[in-house]
């Protein structure tokens, strides 16, 4: 069964609002962006926004989740392994995404941006393993796919905190072996 095309003219204004909305980031605070002024810059009324969006919080949350998929090349994930390579360019996709945000985003709104995070790389970390190991939907790689998601994330939180002494890819490779080899305790004893 084939899925419905989206007419061009829906998707067109969908971007159109986003597109807006972004460009209105970089002038002001989230918390001082409006409706109106989101329908003034894109050029649309009210109605059309409510079209495609619930509210504005809807939309940034969508405009997060579409412009991290963007920087994480979520279609090279798709087909990729689970290993060091991934693991360097998926920190340093959501480390840079976490940055360019910084300048735009009130504080206030770090949890909603980490929940986004998360959940996207829960999916890509989920698929990665889900093609690694040749499962059916293993409830083990759900809850491996949140750890992983809310480490990795972690992991980009403490390099910003910690001053960006090192340079990222550097910082994440020390952890690397840990997690693509696990953590054998037993050896130790």
């Amino acid at each position: 069964m084939t899925q419905p095309k989206t007419d061009p003219r829906v998707l067109r204004t969908r971007k159109l609002i986003m597109d807006s909305f972004i460009e209105l980031s970089g002038k002001k605070e989230f918390k001082d962006i409006t409706i109106k002024d989101i329908t003034t810059e894109a050029m649309i009324n009210r109605a059309t926004f409510y079209y495609h969006f619930e509210d504005i919080y809807d939309l940034l949350e969508k405009v997060l989740s579409e412009v991290l998929l963007v920087n994480l090349n979520y279609d090279t994930y798709e087909n990729d392994e689970l290993n060091e390579e991934a693991f360097v360019r998926i920190f340093t996709a959501i480390t840079n995404f976490q940055k360019s945000l910084s300048n735009r985003c009130h504080r206030g709104y770090e949890d909603t941006i980490g929940r986004i995070i998360r959940e996207q790389l829960e999916i890509i970390f989920y698929k990665m393993m889900l093609k690694q190991n040749r499962m059916e939907h293993d409830e083990s790689l759900k809850i491996t796919s949140v750890i992983l998601s809310w480490g990795i994330y972690g992991a980009s939180v403490e390099w910003k905190r910690n001053g960006m002494k090192v340079p990222m890819e550097e910082f994440i490779k020390s952890a690397i072996p840990f997690l693509v080899s696990g953590i054998d305790f037993g050896s130790k004893i």
